[in-house]
């Protein structure tokens, strides 16, 4: 298995993410963490912020390094936890969970479209909504 920014590299459907996470400077970071869980937005996720607001955001290194690491929990969470958890990002700030089976929200607005994907040193939910940290 590939460490989860390769991996996501590999998903097509990630591409936007993956380009965030390069322009952020944190790739080493993520294929270097152990045991972490990432909350990672689709292309769909991030076609929901108006262009302008994401052009700003890709080309804002501390605030979308802020949004990025806010989708990052240094711990693998299971889907047990999931149904009703708080968790610390790498952000500082705590995101929610709540959900049962396979239908799982994150902060009561973004749904998990694909959930528990393993990589070599994380374990991946897709999420189809970009995650904000609290400011």
């Amino acid at each position: 298995k590939d460490p989860v920014a390769t991996a996501a590299s590999n998903n097509p459907e990630l591409s936007t993410l993956v380009d965030a996470v390069k322009k952020a400077g944190l790739v080493d970071t993520l294929n270097n963490a152990e045991n972490i869980t990432v909350f990672a937005p689709t292309n769909a996720a991030f076609e929901k912020i108006p262009q302008a607001d994401l052009e700003a955001l890709l080309n804002d290194k501390d605030q979308l390094t802020k949004v990025l690491t806010y989708h990052v929990v240094g711990e693998k969470v299971t889907t047990q936890q999931m149904e009703d958890g708080t968790f610390k990002t790498l952000e500082g700030s705590d995101l929610t969970t709540k959900g049962s089976g396979t239908a799982f929200t994150v902060n009561d607005s973004s749904k998990i479209v694909c959930g528990d994907v393993p990589t070599a040193n994380a374990t991946v939910n897709l999420v189809d909504t970009v995650l904000m940290p609290p400011s």
